[in-house]
């Protein structure tokens, strides 16, 4: 197992020097609130530096955008707006027509003459964390991965489609229902994550997705032909093609006696082979999916680490957050050494806000911009601020979206456009932001914004989000046991 030493200096390696300027910084981070479980550290040393007075980057230009009819956006300078009004229909107020800087917008072929609704509703028969759209072309495109997080040992994987997409039985089409669900299997604990695997193109590669839970898991989901006896009461379409869940293989650590509860879990969209995870035990484990082995395995962080995400378009680095509110890059051809580009301070008891006395410096989640891989996103826990940070200014957000009034629990970018940022939170708000119309600057006076472009009010927390990307126009949300795909 690794122990990487800790460098806190601007992020320097052949991924990122190649292409990306290599600015100055000065240092600065702001408190947050406790983690809500102890964790066995693992002692470190950090050597401090000192910073240079931070370059500003110019910030991001993009066409003004047109009135947003169903967004109010709040004129109150106070940190914490109360909820933006929700919209009647559409949900989401569509983006501008000029996408700029993005790809074209695809459909599923199948699906370009059935998508006629702004929202789509699916309820399960449980509660729904888990939540992943398919990264297939075609109508598979609008299938969703759903995990369900039931406090028992068994819980449920389930993928479901639009309802007229599943013409491959007609039995399971439901003229009053939205979504149906193709396949559903059994699954050990609640699922933290569920990921589709990234498309490697072929019509006749295995379709498969992961989970994460107590251990990482593999699935498959595949054709059964359905030859049903005609009996009373039998199905009648019988020899359809009916969908199943496969268990393909379960990756653990062989020579541990003990494996530790997974977070989270981050598949390489350029090298579907590799995929890495995150776990309460500080470590950090990089996995080749095809021969089910461990490629390395590190400890990331001094307590419980909580997600992990490679950079976009990169297969050698990758991040991670945790319990002791730093955000650490990784590079595996040198993982002797890792660069926190982003650290919390923990508050002093003296400035602990007494009304919320368990606030924490401790990250939940990060997410890299799909385009511009320099950015990511992160919170920290029981937060309502979300902080956008670059990778080449480490020390301090360059920016911090402020428009919720309860606490964050998911963010997720585009997977077309430099801008575009979809957070969701205990308010019951989804919030999508346009980055590329803020001043990304150290200054804490000019770095806040309140402000996003869209906004949508659920009837119950959001736990889950995910942005397809084979249908960009579409955000799936998960609340309770509610899934709804809104068009954006």
């Amino acid at each position: 197992m690794t122990h990487p030493s800790v460098q806190r200096t601007a992020y320097q390696n052949s991924y990122y020097s190649e292409t990306l300027p290599q600015p100055t910084t000065s240092s600065s981070s702001r408190p947050s609130q406790p983690p809500p479980q102890s964790a066995q550290s693992i002692p470190g040393t950090f050597p401090t530096t000192t910073r240079n007075a931070y370059h500003p980057q110019p910030p991001l230009q993009q066409p003004s955008e047109p009135s947003l009819p169903h967004y109010h956006p709040q004129t109150t300078a106070h940190p914490h707006p109360p909820p933006a009004h929700p919209p009647t229909s559409p949900p989401l107020t569509p983006f501008p027509p000029d996408m700029n800087g993005s790809a074209p917008r695809t459909r599923p072929d199948v699906a370009n003459g059935l998508l006629k609704k702004e929202m789509y509703e699916y309820k399960a028969p449980w509660p729904v964390y888990g939540l992943d759209w398919s990264k297939r072309p075609g109508e598979k495109a609008f299938r969703l991965a759903l995990g369900s997080f039931i406090e028992e040992f068994t819980n449920k994987l389930q993928i479901i489609t639009l309802s007229e997409l599943a013409y491959d039985d007609p039995y399971l089409r439901a003229p009053n229902a939205d979504f149906v669900k193709i396949a559903e299997t059994d699954h050990h604990y609640p699922i933290t994550k569920v990921l589709w695997e990234p498309f490697r193109g072929g019509l006749n590669t295995p379709d498969l997705l992961a989970t994460a839970g107590d251990q990482l898991r593999l699935w498959e989901i595949t054709d059964e032909i359905n030859n049903a006896s005609n009996t009373i009461g039998a199905n009648s379409h019988t020899g359809f093609r009916q969908k199943k869940l496969i268990h393909k293989s379960t990756l653990t650590n062989t020579k541990a006696d003990f494996n530790a509860p997974l977070t989270s879990f981050d598949w390489n969209e350029i090298d579907p082979t590799l995929a890495v995870t995150s776990s309460i035990d500080t470590t950090c484990t990089v996995w080749n999916v095809e021969t089910r082995q461990a490629k390395t395995q590190l400890i990331a962080h001094d307590k419980e680490v909580y997600d992990v995400a490679f950079a976009t378009s990169s297969t050698d680095v990758f991040a991670s957050v945790g319990a002791d509110g730093s955000v650490r890059m990784f590079d595996l051809r040198a993982l002797e050494h890792s660069t926190i580009i982003y650290e919390s301070v923990i508050p002093h008891p003296s400035q602990v806000n007494v009304s919320n006395p368990s606030q924490s410096s401790a990250l939940l989640r990060l997410c890299f911009n799909k385009v511009e891989p320099q950015y990511l996103a992160t919170f920290h826990m029981d937060s309502s601020d979300v902080q956008i940070l670059d990778v080449r200014v480490p020390g301090v957000p360059v920016a911090e979206l402020r428009g919720h009034s309860a606490t964050v629990n998911c963010v997720n970018w585009a997977p077309n456009h430099r801008g575009y940022l979809c957070s969701g939170g205990d308010d019951s708000q989804v919030l999508v932001w346009d980055i590329n119309n803020m001043s990304m600057s150290h200054n804490s006076a000019n770095r806040y914004n309140q402000d996003p472009i869209l906004a949508y009010k659920a009837a119950n927390e959001i736990c889950q989000l995910s942005w397809s990307c084979k249908c960009p126009e579409w955000v799936a949300i998960g609340f309770g046991n509610t899934v709804q795909a809104l068009r954006v």
